[in-house]
């Protein structure tokens, strides 16, 4: 039976970077779910729609193929076959997810290709994203709420896009934070949820902890 890791948690906290270095460390397989809210809003912008359109978000939805790589050493996203890495990083995409992310019928329909492929990995996932401890995969075998402070998270994400100044990308994870709280409580971990503070930690510190958080509860 896979195991699988649930790893939520606020933006700019580190989930994708943390739980795709713990999945490799516990030889396991790396779901990055935000790539698909990220490569359907990339489909939504490129057939013309406006990602806060719910009928433009839906029509996108229709026929909407995403894949992305299972081993965590690999870095790819595709939609339909093209090539979408790069591009669901872009500023525009970035801005238009929590829209596309705020459509129930959008959710539902992604969590069911999530929960298919949580359930064929083997031996087990690590599998990060918002509501993913409590909608997603609630009966996970280890649930973890990864968080930092708002400042150390604005800090982290401002040296990872070197070209925005710090305030900037502050103001932008402030509002991401508000327009994804209106769709899940991501902020304060659910019952059954183990919370991870990582601000007084570094990367490795942190991709240690999770992986100790694991190994705690299914032992190898």
């Amino acid at each position: 039976m896979s195991t699988v890791v649930a790893v939520d948690g606020p933006a700019g906290s580190g989930k994708s970077s943390v739980s795709r270095a713990a999945a490799a460390k516990l030889g396991f397989a790396f779901l990055d779910t935000g790539a698909a809210y990220r490569a359907l809003a990339w489909s939504v912008l490129e057939h013309g729609g406006n990602p806060e359109h719910p009928e433009d978000v839906v029509r996108a939805l229709d026929g909407f193929r995403f894949e992305s790589a299972d081993d965590p050493a690999e870095h790819w996203v595709r939609v339909g076959g093209a090539d979408v890495t790069d591009a669901i990083r872009e500023p525009r995409v970035t801005s238009a997810v929590s829209g596309v992310a705020r459509v129930a019928a959008v959710r539902e329909a992604l969590n069911v290709g999530f929960r298919q492929r949580l359930a064929a990995a083997d031996p087990g996932v690590v599998v990060e994203g918002r509501d993913i401890t409590t909608v997603v995969a609630p009966d996970a075998d280890v649930r973890v709420l990864l968080t930092a402070s708002p400042e150390v998270r604005a800090a982290r994400r401002a040296r990872q896009l070197p070209d925005l100044h710090h305030e900037t990308v502050a103001r932008a994870i402030a509002e991401r934070d508000a327009k994804d709280s209106q769709v899940v409580d991501f902020l304060e971990a659910a019952d059954g949820v183990t919370t991870l503070d990582s601000t007084d930690l570094d990367f490795d510190g942190t991709v240690e902890a999770l992986v100790g958080l694991v190994l705690e509860r299914v032992p190898r």
